[in-house]
């Protein structure tokens, strides 16, 4: 189902009809911060278990979840096989009723985002004593990356469902120009007082956009992997809360945002294949109401997004003969990318 479309309702409505707790897999804390702060805001009570908890956050999660007060957890891949966490899962009193595996694209080796800790998901559900219900959702999978999903997750008569992909509110252009910011500030005078998503490749890119974007005088913030936990989350805040109109990030930002009035996402840069400018583009006119999705597109973007194919760490899990066949994957969606931008640039 495509971005905004509610695959979120399809496993936190059966979680509250269940008896137990229903596991969310989810690969970004930020992700789960925004979706746990939303079930609380309308009175379900709902935590995460990630890296940004302390030990002590941690532990009080656990006991509290224990004692039957969460019907909903978060939970990020990684801490599923910890001893600590399967000590939990597998306690008696503990009955986990759902597993939903969220961003289920990351769980496919020819998924835009293939994420080793996703294969880790199986061999958790393998260890509980009862098998609960396994459910999976993503806005982007081809047909092969669905077969995959039920294959690695070892669903059993899986119902399936797929609905379409266009969205009529989404304007999507594509431009070539020769000064990039110019161009992209051209656009966003015109939409002064409107809230939208400037995505670059590089966090510094991000940096150097935010920054002349502040001088310049739009209410500007930045989001990336190597700002700290406190300022991502207060940035994510102040862009959530309009106090911030524009938010610069890398793909970093926006996995699972539930912001509503996004008018724009401008793509500084050409993302590195159709599914994740898909993806990302489609946070743009959640509330259904018309939405532009500008790509500037610039030759030096095919350089930079080889780079990073080359030079991926996640694939670095995988045995040699696989990193080949998942990297010339990529290659060919960032071929299939670069076509796509360049046949239809203005």
């Amino acid at each position: 189902m495509p971005t905004g479309a509610g695959k979120s309702l399809c496993y936190q409505i059966p979680a509250l009809m269940m008896d137990g707790i229903t596991l969310v897999i989810s690969p970004l804390i930020s992700l789960m911060k925004d979706q746990v702060s939303n079930l609380n805001q309308v009175g379900i009570l709902a935590a995460f278990i990630n890296s940004s908890l302390t030990a002590s956050q941690y532990y009080r999660v656990l006991e509290l979840a224990r004692a039957g007060k969460y019907p909903i957890i978060y939970v990020a891949p990684e801490r599923l096989m910890s001893e600590d966490f399967l000590k939990f899962a597998l306690d008696a009193q503990v009955k986990i009723s759902m597993v939903a595996v969220d961003e289920a694209h990351c769980v496919s080796q020819w998924g835009q985002d293939f994420r080793p800790s996703y294969l880790k998901i199986v061999d958790f559900i393998n260890r509980l004593p009862v098998r609960p219900v396994v459910s999976a959702f993503t806005a982007t999978a081809t047909a092969e990356v669905r077969d995959d999903i039920m294959d690695i997750l070892m669903l059993r008569d899986p119902t399936v469902m797929t609905t379409g992909f266009n969205r009529p509110n989404l304007y999507f252009s594509v431009q070539t120009p020769k000064d990039r910011y110019a161009a992209m500030v051209n656009f966003l005078e015109r939409h002064r007082g409107e809230s939208g998503i400037v995505y670059c490749l590089t966090r510094k890119v991000v940096e150097e956009v935010c920054g002349q974007l502040i001088k310049d005088g739009f209410l500007a913030t930045r989001y990336h992997a190597g700002l700290g936990d406190e300022e991502r989350r207060n940035n994510q805040e102040d862009f959530i809360f309009d106090r911030a109109q524009i938010m610069v990030g890398t793909n970093a930002f926006g996995m699972g945002i539930d912001k509503s009035n996004v008018r724009f996402v401008v793509h500084y840069n050409m993302p590195k294949n159709m599914e994740s400018y898909y993806q990302e583009a489609g946070r743009a006119g959640r509330d259904g109401e018309p939405a532009e999705c500008i790509l500037l597109y610039g030759g030096q973007d095919v350089v930079t997004n080889q780079f990073f194919i080359d030079n991926n760490q996640d694939n670095e899990a995988l045995d040699s003969m696989t990193r080949e066949i998942v990297m010339e994957r990529d290659r060919e969606r960032l071929r299939k990318m670069t076509f796509t931008a360049s046949q239809t640039s203005a």
